[in-house]
C-alpha cells in the first residue's frame, strides 16, 4: 500500500519538469530589407497570386505547364522526400505517448537427471510452461527534450514542403521560357530558311546573267558566298530546336520528341509586370521560407543537444500471466505485474555532451548564416529580373527598329544596283546586315519575354500555391497537418 503514494509522486514530479523546456526559443532575426526595388516600374498587384503564364493566350503553353505540373519527375521527388519528413515526425512525436506492446510464449522443458541440483528420484523431468503479458514503456519527456525533437522535425516538414514549392516555382519558370526560347528559335529558322531561299533565287538569275555576259564571275562568287551562308545557319537552328524540344519533353515527364506548337512569338502578349516591396520576399519566396524553416530546425537542435546535461526518466510496467498449466493460463492465481521507474543521468562524459552542443549551436550559426544569404541572394534576382525587363524591353526596340532600317537599306541598295549605280557587293553587304538584324531581334524579343518570366520567379508569390495544388502531394500531408 506504500508503493502507491511513491509513484504517485513520481509521476506528479516528472509532470511538473515535463513543462520545463531547454535551449533556446526561436525569435526571427532582423533582416536589412531595401526600400524598394532599383526599378521603379508600373506594376499590377493582383497577378502575383494569380496564374500569370495564362497572361501569353498561348492554349499551347498553358496545356505544357499542366502536363509538367502532373507529371515532372523532379516533382515526384520532392514530394516523396515531404512524406519522408512527416514520417520522421510521426516517429518523433509518438514519444510523448506510453509505448504500448505485447508478448506471448509457450516453453516445452526437460531437466537433467544428474545435473546441479540433482532432480529428486521419481520426479517428472518434463515441465510445461506458458506466459502472456502486456507491457507499456513511457520515458516521461523532462526539461523538454522531445518536445525540442518534435520542433525540429516539423520544422523540417515545413522546410521540405516548402522545397516542394520551390521546385513547382522553377518548374513553371523553366517551361515557360524555354517554350519562349522554342518559338524564339522556330522563328529565326523561318527567317533562316526564307533568306536562304531568296538568295537561291538570286543565285539563279545571276548565272543567267554570268551566262549572258552582264555580270562577272566575281558577283557570281559573291552571291555563292551568301546563298551558303544563310544555308549554314539552318542546321545550327534545327540543333538548337531539337534539344530545346527535348529539355521541354524531359519537364513534362515524357521522353525527348517533338513538341506541339501554339502562338509565334510575335503574337504572345508579355505579361504585366507583378507588384511587391521587398519585404513581401521574406513571406512569398518558397526558398526564404525553407531556409527559415530549416533555421528553426537547428535553433530547436540546440535545446536537444542541452537536455543531455538533464536526468531522463522512464517509466515500465507489465502485466501479465505465469501457468504450467495451459487450463491455469487465465486464473486469478497466474497474475503476474510489476512496475518500475528508472532515472539516469550523466556526471563526467569527457567532453561527449558538450561536443554535442557546441556542433549543434554551430549548426545554428550555418543556418543563420545561410538564412542570410539566401535573402540576399533573393534581393539581388529580383532586382536583376526587373531591371533585365525593362532594359531587354528596351534592346528588343531598338533591334525591331534596326531591322527596319536595314530592310529600307537593303531595298535601296537593290534599287541603285538595278539602276546601275552601285555594284552588288553594297547589296551584298546589306543583306548580310539585314539577315543578322532579323536573328538578333528575334533572340532580343526572347529575351524580352524571358526577363518577364524571370520577375515572376523571383518575386514569389499565390501563383505558386495556386500550381502547387496541381502537383503531385505528398501521401502523408494530413499527419503534418495535424501537428500544426
Amino acid at each position: 500500500m506504500q508503493r502507491r503514494p511513491f509513484f504517485a509522486c513520481v509521476i506528479g514530479a516528472a509532470l511538473l519538469a515535463a513543462g520545463c523546456t531547454v535551449g533556446p526559443n526561436y525569435l526571427r532575426p532582423e533582416v536589412d530589407v531595401p526600400p524598394a526595388w532599383r526599378i521603379d516600374a508600373a506594376t499590377a498587384g493582383e497577378l502575383a497570386d494569380t496564374r500569370w503564364w495564362r497572361q501569353f493566350d498561348d492554349p499551347v503553353l498553358d496545356q505544357l505547364i499542366e502536363q509538367a505540373l502532373a507529371d515532372n519527375r523532379d516533382l515526384r521527388v520532392a514530394a516523396a522526400r515531404v512524406d519522408q519528413f512527416i514520417g520522421q515526425l510521426t516517429t518523433t512525436r509518438a514519444q510523448f505517448f506510453p509505448q504500448l506492446g505485447y508478448g506471448a510464449d509457450a516453453s516445452r522443458n526437460r531437466a537433467s537427471r544428474v545435473g546441479v541440483p540433482a532432480l529428486p528420484p521419481g520426479a517428472d523431468p518434463y515441465s510445461t510452461l506458458y506466459q502472456g503479458a502486456l507491457s507499456a514503456q513511457w520515458q516521461i519527456d523532462l526539461f523538454g527534450r522531445v518536445a525540442r525533437q518534435t520542433e525540429a522535425a516539423q520544422a523540417q516538414v515545413y522546410a521540405s514542403e516548402q522545397g516542394r514549392r520551390g521546385v513547382v516555382l522553377s518548374l513553371v519558370g523553366s517551361v515557360s521560357s524555354s517554350y519562349v526560347a522554342l518559338r524564339g528559335l522556330d522563328r529565326q529558322l523561318e527567317i533562316a530558311r526564307a533568306t536562304a531561299a531568296n538568295y537561291a533565287d538570286t543565285q539563279r538569275i545571276f548565272a543567267l546573267r554570268f551566262k549572258g555576259g552582264v555580270v562577272s564571275a566575281v558577283e557570281v562568287e559573291q552571291i555563292n558566298s551568301q546563298v551558303e551562308q544563310a544555308r549554314a545557319a539552318i542546321p545550327g537552328i534545327e540543333q538548337q530546336i531539337a534539344a530545346q524540344e527535348n529539355l521541354i519533353a524531359v519537364l513534362l515527364g515524357r521522353n525527348p520528341g517533338p513538341l506541339p506548337r501554339g502562338k509565334t512569338i510575335d503574337r504572345l502578349l508579355p505579361p504585366r509586370l507583378p507588384a511587391g516591396l521587398p519585404a513581401s520576399l521574406l513571406e512569398r519566396r518558397p526558398d526564404i521560407l525553407q531556409a527559415e524553416q530549416n533555421l528553426v530546425a537547428a535553433n530547436a537542435n540546440v535545446g536537444v543537444a542541452q537536455s543531455l546535461y538533464y536526468p531522463q526518466l522512464s517509466l515500465t510496467g507489465t502485466l501479465g500471466s505465469v501457468s504450467a498449466a495451459l487450463g491455469d493460463f487465465l486464473s486469478s492465481a497466474s497474475v503476474a505485474w510489476g512496475v518500475a521507474a528508472a532515472l539516469t543521468g550523466p556526471i563526467f562524459t569527457f567532453g561527449t555532451i558538450e561536443g554535442q552542443v557546441a556542433g549543434a549551436e554551430a549548426a545554428q550559426r550555418e543556418a543563420l548564416a545561410n538564412y542570410q544569404r539566401v535573402i540576399l541572394n533573393a534581393f539581388r534576382e529580383t532586382n536583376d529580373a526587373l531591371t533585365g525587363s525593362v532594359k531587354k524591353r528596351d534592346e528588343s526596340g531598338a533591334q525591331m527598329r534596326r531591322v527596319a532600317a536595314l530592310r529600307e537599306f537593303a531595298r535601296l541598295s537593290k534599287l541603285r544596283w538595278d539602276n546601275g549605280y552601285a555594284d552588288y557587293l553594297e547589296v551584298l553587304y546589306a543583306q548580310n546586315e539585314l539577315f543578322g538584324a532579323e536573328l538578333a531581334a528575334v533572340r532580343s524579343q526572347a529575351d524580352a519575354l524571358t526577363q518577364l518570366v524571370a520577375v515572376y520567379v523571383a518575386m514569389g508569390g499565390g501563383w505558386v500555391d495556386e500550381a502547387a495544388r496541381q502537383a503531385p502531394q505528398p501521401r502523408n500531408a494530413a499527419s503534418a497537418a495535424a501537428g500544426r
